[in-house]
């Protein structure tokens, strides 16, 4: 019987010690690639909106009024996660590169050292004072800090899911990344959790707000709020003063539709291919007692999320119902023009099938559920160009862009390495 009792320990240690290990690894490589997080505090006239103030009071020329709009260019996107926002990416990933703007992006990685709060510091080549127009990669949200960068004219915008699916997406997609979830027995460790959340939930816990309202977490909230605290509707209204459109993930073409209004874009520059997919094998299908329990614990997100429903309908009805319908069939026939065109037999495959690691996308710890494309061999000249940059996954267009990924890659070989 020891010598069971031993070849389970052997067996666990094996799983434990890489893991300890590359947690230090990363918290030391954080540390060290982190070193002037502090928070630039100069005078008022530090920032892009001061700054664009102070230039316009000082130009005599008069702009002329048009009736019809003008393409917005400076924007806020607030990426949440597991929301569908990676697809939004590559929408302004291509706009902004088409029209030469200017991105905020990360140093050495693909965020903003999340789950830090956001500091204009954490930017790339930031200086007090200058001017962005796109600010779109994951962050943990700070109005004050990111309205350093843009002038005052920017769109904010950000995206929701169903806290029950984003919930379920976010355990599957980083459970192994948060050691509160290793110790649950059981096939379905997703439904152990839900029976007795507070035995595997710790606030103070490394990575432990992937497990209880993240979105509010993203947004920089308090994510162990109570749905029937006070604070939690407060917060809600002061993201109704901060944001010009929230986009809601489960309908997300009607979504982009008023986008595409609010920023006076084109049918054209919202086209994209549904990335980030999982394979259907890997989502849980929870019952309803389950999604009951999920909307409970992630009460706060719920709270948000039927707000912000509330009101995209609202924005859909002054838009019109007929127009709205007329112009997402638009969108879908536009769609699928572009697969026929540019996707190697008009789906998504799985990461195995992958024939150009460009399109490959990232993966999450110790699997490869995340879903790419293969692109045609035989595309019309005019599109090709097009076509590869909506297939094109986050990290790899990053790149493309001139970002430096050091951190995120070496953090990608280690756990490709050690899992």
């Amino acid at each position: 019987m020891s010598g069971v009792k031993a070849t389970k320990c052997k067996a666990l240690l094996r799983v434990l010690i890489p893991w300890v290990l590359l947690t230090n690894i990363m918290v030391v490589l954080y540390c060290l690639r982190n070193p002037n997080q502090v928070k630039l505090r100069g005078s008022q006239e530090d920032t892009c909106p001061l700054g664009v103030a102070k230039l316009q009071k000082k130009s005599l020329i008069k702009q002329s009024h048009s009736e019809e709009c003008s393409p917005k260019e400076n924007i806020m996107f607030m990426k949440t996660h597991k929301t569908a926002s990676s697809t939004i990416l590559n929408i302004l990933f291509r706009f902004g590169e088409k029209h030469k703007l200017r991105f905020a992006f990360p140093d050495g990685r693909n965020d903003f050292f999340y789950p830090s709060p956001f500091l204009c510091s954490q930017v790339k080549d930031y200086k007090p004072g200058e001017c962005f127009n796109i600010v779109c990669n994951h962050m943990r949200f700070d109005h004050q800090e990111v309205s350093k960068l843009l002038p005052p004219d920017s769109v904010y915008v950000t995206i929701l899911r169903d806290p029950v699916d984003l919930f379920e997406s976010s355990f599957h997609y980083y459970h192994k990344a948060v050691p509160l979830t290793w110790r649950i027995r059981g096939e379905n460790k997703l439904v152990e959790f839900l029976n007795n959340p507070w035995a595997f939930y710790s606030p103070e816990a490394f990575n432990s707000f992937y497990l209880k309202n993240l979105l509010f977490f993203d947004f920089g909230l308090d994510n162990n709020l109570e749905a029937d605290d006070p604070r939690v509707m407060t917060e809600i209204k002061n993201l109704s003063r901060r944001f010009h459109l929230v986009l809601i993930a489960e309908y997300f073409e009607e979504s982009l539709i008023l986008l595409k209004d609010l920023l006076c874009w084109t049918m054209e520059d919202i086209l994209y291919f549904k990335l980030n997919a999982r394979k259907s094998s890997s989502v849980s299908h929870l019952d309803a007692e389950m999604r009951a329990k999920a909307l409970q614990w992630n009460g706060a997100d719920w709270k948000l999320y039927q707000h912000f429903n509330g009101t995209f309908w609202a924005r859909v009805e002054a838009y019109g119902r007929k127009r709205m319908k007329q112009e997402v069939e638009e969108l879908r026939r536009r769609n699928a023009e572009m697969k026929d065109i540019c996707i190697e037999g008009g789906g998504a495959v799985e990461a195995q099938k992958i024939q150009n690691r460009r399109f490959l996308p990232w993966q999450p710890v110790g699997e490869s559920s995340i879903l790419g494309y293969n692109i045609k061999k035989d595309i019309d000249p005019r599109f090709k160009t097009l076509c590869e940059k909506m297939l094109t996954p986050e990290i790899q267009y990053l790149s493309e862009l001139g970002v430096n990924l050091w951190l995120t890659r070496l953090w990608g070989w280690l756990k490709d390495t050690i899992y």
